[in-house]
Parts: structure tokens; C-alpha cells; sequence
């Protein structure tokens, strides 16, 4: 009796220690994790999908000889800022990495919104189908980047209130599950809405001056 006792007895911690890991959040950290590693790489592949664009849109713009070559110049040191850095999941809890690949990043959009802004004032940029056509891939891509960086940083608010929250912060300190970083809220108006590419209204009151 004493032996198929003492044979039952790892078999119920086992099911005892299971019993509490779930019930203490640890296989929701694990899906969470999961979750915000798949939206981070989403991120990243649409900010990548807007660098690809860039050489093609310089070079279509480098056919207007007259075109401002500042602007031009702003875009391609900013597209090599930002491709240069790169956080990786294991970063995603670098605050300071984040915010230099955020900082990156915005520079980049900065600069792109500027070059489109000053194509208005080019007529032959703006009857050019090749320009015309990379406009729209790269309105597109701003879209769909908002919608990855949404679902990211919905991600990461679902595991931190688990990491902060009673009992389940009890299971992050043992495991060591520290809150994520994500946008800063600086940031968080304009990351609410996607940066705007047409800019038509602008170019046409640059045109006025």
C-alpha cells in the first residue's frame, strides 16, 4: 500500500505544480510573450517593406535634375539611420532601444513626408506613372505599418497589466517576466494615426509663395 502511495506521489505534484502554474498566470506569460514577439516582427516587416521602397522612389526622383538635393539627401541619411538599427525580441524590454528605434524611424518618415511635399512643386515627378505608382506603395505600407504597430503595442499593454497585476506579478518576479517597453507616450498621438504621404495642399501653397 506504502509503495503505490509513494509511486502516486510525484505523479500529484506534478499535477499540483501545473495546477498552479496555470492558475497563477505562468502559461498566460508564455502566450503573451509569444504574442508580442509575432507583433513586434510584423513591425519590423513593415518598416522594412517602406526602406525597400525608398532606393526606387530616389532614383525615380534623382530623373528631375533640378530636384532639391537637401531633401533628397535627408532621405537617404535616414533610411541608413534606421535600417540600422534593429531591436530584436530579446530587446524588447530596452526602453533605450526602443526609443533610438523610434527616434529612427520617425526621422524616416519625417524625411519622406518632406520629399513628397516638395514633388508637388515638380510637374514632371507628379505626371511621372513610376513616382506615381511607389506614392501609392508607400501609402500602403504606412497604413499597414500603423496597424502592426496598433496590434503591437495592444500586444504589450495585455502582458504588462499581467506582469503588474495581483497574483500574476507574484509568478513575473519569480520568473523574472519584466514589463515590456513600448511606444513612449510622447509618441503616442502620432503613432495613434499614420503618417500622411499626399501632399498636395502643401505642395500647392509652397508653389504660391
Amino acid at each position: 500500500m506504502r509503495s503505490k502511495l509513494s509511486r502516486r506521489i510525484p505523479a500529484i505534484l506534478v499535477l499540483s505544480a501545473s495546477l498552479s502554474l496555470g492558475g497563477c498566470g505562468y502559461n498566460d506569460f508564455q502566450r503573451l510573450d509569444e504574442q508580442t514577439k509575432s507583433a513586434w516582427a510584423e513591425v519590423l516587416n513593415q518598416y522594412q517593406r517602406r526602406a525597400d521602397l525608398i532606393p526606387n522612389l530616389v532614383e525615380t526622383v534623382k530623373g528631375e535634375a533640378s530636384f532639391e538635393q537637401e531633401t533628397l539627401s535627408r532621405v537617404i541619411e535616414a533610411r541608413s539611420r534606421a535600417t540600422a538599427i534593429q531591436v530584436t525580441p530579446e530587446m524588447l524590454n530596452d526602453p533605450q532601444a526602443m526609443e533610438r528605434f523610434q527616434q529612427a524611424q520617425g526621422q524616416l518618415g519625417s524625411a519622406l513626408s518632406r520629399l513628397l511635399a516638395v514633388s508637388e512643386n515638380y510637374p514632371n515627378l507628379k505626371a511621372n506613372q513610376g513616382f506615381q505608382d511607389l506614392r501609392v506603395q508607400l501609402e500602403g505600407t504606412e497604413n499597414r505599418v500603423t496597424v502592426a504597430r496598433n496590434k503591437y503595442i495592444d500586444a504589450v499593454q495585455q502582458y504588462n497589466v499581467l506582469a503588474r497585476s495581483f497574483p500574476t506579478n507574484l509568478t513575473a518576479m519569480v520568473f523574472s517576466y519584466a514589463p515590456k517597453a513600448g511606444f513612449t507616450v510622447a509618441n503616442e498621438a502620432e503613432i495613434s494615426a499614420p503618417p500622411k504621404v499626399d501632399f498636395g495642399s502643401a505642395g500647392q501653397g509652397q508653389a504660391g509663395k
